[in-house]
């Protein structure tokens, strides 16, 4: 098989990251880079050896070299870009959050359905080997019986311009928020109860730091927190009756710690080298295409949705409306 065609939709920080994964991967051509000037294009083409740069995002979806693109733009576009590029033939690799409201992700999803074309949430959790260590230390019984979730994350950044402003759907729960849900939902799969939340909103009406409980109906419990005004330890613990996991990083879990009921540190497990962590959803998403696939195992459209109906009801506790609800 041939190379599949890569490309990045908008040139940001995070573009960067995934530009430097798939530079390192066989699999991928890194055909085009597409900003909306053509000089931030062309150096973020120069520097990681893209063959094209294209001053607008049309420019680059008419491409017909282009097999994939990673939208890396704020999500409050998400759904707008990725709109352009699945109606014009391209399959998606879409940075978190998802989109701004769930009524946007399942548009998007019947849209990628129906052009029978991959759209995949770019949750780089999912994907790394990590979660599937976790999967399997719980399998074992290794903390016996999982009763509980703790998880956190969070850092000063009050002074990004983009968390800000309500009209690029800021606030800490889309862009920290989702992280800790996520390691929630990825432990527990069972149906949710109860949500119960809290926000502390900023002077420009997003939400500072916020708090959600999530209570299942096995009766088992999530406890999250998210916070862009603090450093936090970013760390999920998952509790059994015989001990518990501690994972440091939730976006990129570099060890994973077990403790007994004595809270004494009986194992610590790295995770296999990585280029940056960015490979493995790029990798999904090429073996997805291959197989004719719509969606990723790893994060299906089933658990994108989840997720977006979990935010759409903790923020409509909080009242705090965005552009395109």
């Amino acid at each position: 098989m041939g190379k599949i065609n890569f490309a990045i939709l908008a040139t940001g920080n995070i573009a960067n990251s995934m530009a430097e994964a798939v530079s390192r991967l066989d699999i991928f051509d890194c055909c085009a880079a597409a900003s909306r000037s053509y000089e931030r294009a062309k150096a973020f083409a120069d520097r990681w050896e893209f063959r094209k740069a294209c001053g607008s995002y049309e420019e680059l979806v008419q491409d017909r070299e282009v097999e994939l693109v990673y939208v890396a733009s704020p999500h409050s576009h998400h759904y707008q870009h990725a709109k352009l590029c699945l109606e014009h033939g391209k399959h998606v690799l879409l940075e978190k959050a998802f989109t701004v409201n769930a009524a946007q992700a399942e548009e998007l999803i019947a849209l990628a359905r129906d052009r029978g074309l991959l759209l995949a949430e770019a949750f780089w959790p999912r994907y790394m080997p990590s979660r599937e260590m976790i999967a399997d230390l719980i399998a074992q019984g290794t903390i016996g019986e999982v009763q509980s979730v703790m998880a956190d994350f969070g850092a000063p950044l009050s002074h990004v311009e983009r968390l800000r402003r309500p009209e690029l759907a800021g606030g800490a729960l889309l862009d920290l928020g989702v992280y800790p849900l996520n390691f929630a939902l990825t432990v527990f799969t069972e149906e949710i109860r109860e949500i119960r939340s809290s926000a502390v909103m900023s002077p420009e009406g997003v939400d500072h730091m916020n708090s959600i409980t999530l209570t299942f109906e096995n009766g088992k419990m999530a406890v999250l927190h998210s916070n862009m005004l603090a450093y936090m330890s970013n760390r999920g613990v998952i509790y059994g009756d015989k001990g518990y996991l501690e994972m440091g990083d939730l976006n990129n879990c570099s060890e994973i710690r077990v403790y007994d009921e004595n809270k004494k540190m009986t194992a610590c497990y790295p995770v296999p080298e990585q280029i940056n962590g960015y490979e493995y959803e790029a990798l999904a998403c090429a073996r997805a295409i291959r197989a004719g696939q719509v969606e990723c195992e790893e994060m299906p459209h089933s658990e994108t949705m989840r997720l977006m109906r979990i935010l759409d009801t903790v923020r409509e506790q909080w009242g705090f409306k965005l552009p395109g609800d």
